[in-house]
């Protein structure tokens, strides 16, 4: 893969944010930008194990969903405080997926502002991602294409962006927002997988405090290196295109995939990851004939 470093300010007004960013779908790192968030210095594992360690809350893992299962199906549920303390203890690849704040712990709203650099947030829907120091998300993009937000507290986590451009070079997944699974970013096996060695996106490395503004439709892998979490806070498409493309994943993709998976099963994904990398060869095959 070419990885290129992401740009980083740490502070940009809402004029060269649209200019620069925003319009053009480029990701940008601010750093330290939850400085001016009481969240900065209250939010960490500690104070959401205080707040929410009763909570009962699904787990996910690194390995792959069982075909067999839907793909949001977690491995596993257990308390906020019990999880809490087995990523703090040791090394793990446990994670929490999706924790809405407005439903699970709204009196998270008051630590953080939404930025005014232009963004039409969507305020129903601040989430938390939680992960040990052996966590990963898989390659994907967001099935409602919002731009977004990521704010990081706690440990260091890695993030690699792509855009659409790169969708065959990555062994995208049909009928899906993912890659193959069985892909490691952290460590690609060109040969098996040639075609990701020209697949060109940006490699950001986080901290607590800082946010990253991923454009929509971006391709992102998430890696924590360190136990933490992030914020995200979104906005929808605003353009009548966009707007359009994110009802078909939403409501025809997404379900189609669904009634497939059900269907067919280990059958169906199997037949997906084929034609999947059918495709990335082809388009292999074409860079390297130029």
């Amino acid at each position: 893969m070419i990885l290129n470093p992401v740009d980083i300010v740490e502070h940009i007004d809402k004029e060269d944010f649209q200019k620069k960013y925003f319009k053009p779908h480029k990701p940008l790192l601010l750093k330290d930008f939850a400085k001016q968030w009481g969240a900065y210095e209250k939010w960490n594992l500690d104070y959401i194990r205080e707040k929410a360690g009763e909570q009962v809350v699904p787990i996910y893992d690194n390995k792959p969903a069982d075909a067999n299962k839907s793909s949001d199906t977690p491995a596993t549920k257990m308390k906020m405080k019990d999880y809490i303390d087995t990523i703090k203890s040791k090394p793990s690849d446990l994670r929490i997926f999706f924790y809405i704040i407005t439903d699970k712990l709204p009196e998270l709203l008051k630590d953080f502002s939404y930025p005014d650099l232009g963004m039409k947030f969507f305020k129903r829907l601040p989430t938390l991602f939680f992960g040990g120091s052996e966590a990963h998300v898989l390659m994907h993009y967001d099935v409602d294409l919002g731009d977004f937000f990521h704010v990081h507290f706690g440990g260091k986590k890695r993030i690699l962006l792509f855009d659409q451009k790169q969708n065959e070079l990555l062994y995208k997944v049909p009928l899906s927002v993912h890659t193959i699974e069985e892909i490691d970013y952290d460590n690609p096996d060109y040969k098996k997988y040639p075609a990701l060695k020209y697949a060109t996106g940006t490699e950001i490395l986080m901290e607590h405090g800082d946010a990253l503004f991923i454009p929509g439709a971006f391709w992102h892998y998430n890696r924590y290196l360190e136990p933490g979490f992030s914020l995200s806070i979104r906005a929808l498409p605003n353009r009548p295109s966009k707007f359009l493309s994110m009802l078909y994943h939403v409501f025809i993709m997404r379900y189609t995939d669904k009634l497939m998976r059900k269907i067919f099963k280990a059958k169906w994904v199997k037949y997906k990851e084929e034609w999947a990398y059918r495709k990335s060869s082809k388009a292999l095959a074409k860079l390297e004939k130029k």
